[in-house]
């Protein structure tokens, strides 16, 4: 089992290792120039090629990625090219502000999707069942934008219980900031507990067809026991991939609605970053993104070998 783990700790860091080259890749493609971006287009020759000389755009690619890479490894993104500012100072305060409004989702999220998807296997065809598959393939259907623009019309403008931005800064109240939140909060929650709730039924449903599941009911156990002692551990490797992958997806996908609710979280610093084209701030943010991913994953890996009670013990 220690073997297994270290491989996928080891998987983890060659994928994130990968990943970083296909970030700086991407971004050295992009058309256009950020010397021309910042400049303007009335800029001299002569001053182009000295700001691209000070900005070290002159450099070989190679050399550009590995420093770029060693300053990552040791916590120095940069400086941005826009405003000269240092990128990790602008990112942290951001990235705390995305971090608050993903956990906040999916505290509300997991739980009930879970929950939920648990007591839709329990009733498998009943009315709760259909209603929960129906609830949720309108949820997945929807956009997220619209979602979030009909909760504004509704919440925000008819009934006005929330503001229509979710403007945070440093030093609010805890209280205020759960409140300012709370829509942004909601319909991240509408996205991703669909997908985790229809992930659990499944599971667990294609458990019960089981040999043990079968034994267990002929000795006159109740569906309810049967699926919480039996058929839910058995059925936690796939809901632990699903709630890594929707976690991954509360913190990168959440650049729609901050931009949305104008919520000053890393998407949106990003969606700035990309219309300056400010290059080292877009590299950033997508190694923080590409991280996120990367770790949730491997922590669910990791988890799925802890559960395994065929992995955790001698054969």
């Amino acid at each position: 089992m220690l073997k297994l783990i270290a491989g996928r700790l080891g998987q983890g860091v060659i994928t994130l290792f990968a990943v970083s080259v296909l970030i700086f890749v991407c971004t050295q493609i992009l058309p256009g120039d950020v010397a021309s971006a910042v400049l303007g287009q009335g800029a001299t020759p002569e001053a182009l090629a000295a700001f691209r000389k000070e900005l070290g755009l002159n450099e070989p690619a190679y050399t550009r990625y590995f420093n770029w890479l060693w300053g990552a490894v040791r916590g120095d993104l940069g400086v941005s090219m826009t405003n000269q500012r240092i990128i990790i100072d602008e990112l942290l305060p951001r990235l705390y502000n995305t971090l608050f409004l993903a956990g906040y989702a999916a505290l509300i999220a997991i739980p009930l999707s879970v929950g939920l998807g648990i007591l839709a296997a329990i009733n498998e065809g009943k009315l709760v069942d259909k209603a929960s598959n129906i609830l949720t393939l309108i949820t997945i259907s929807i956009p997220e934008f619209f979602i979030a623009y009909l909760m504004i019309i509704f919440f925000v403008v008819n009934l006005g219980w929330f503001p229509s931005l979710a403007t945070v800064y440093p030093g609010i109240e805890f209280s205020e900031r759960v409140y300012i939140t709370t829509l942004p909060a909601v319909a991240l929650t509408m996205l991703v507990a669909a997908h985790m709730l229809r992930m659990t039924r499944s599971s667990v449903l294609s458990v019960m067809s089981s040999p043990y599941i079968e034994m267990a009911f002929l000795k006159g156990a109740k569906r309810t026991r049967v699926i919480a002692r039996h058929a839910l551990p058995n059925a936690a490797a796939p809901i632990i991939t699903v709630i890594a992958l929707n976690l991954a997806y509360l913190v990168v996908g959440v650049v729609v609605l901050e931009a949305v609710f104008v919520y000053p979280g890393i998407g949106q610093l990003m969606v700035d970053a990309v219309s300056k084209r400010d290059v080292p701030v877009i590299q950033a943010c997508g190694l923080v993104f590409a991280m996120v991913f990367v770790v949730l994953n491997t922590l669910a890996d990791v988890a799925i070998i802890l559960v395994n009670p065929r992995l955790r013990h001698r054969r």
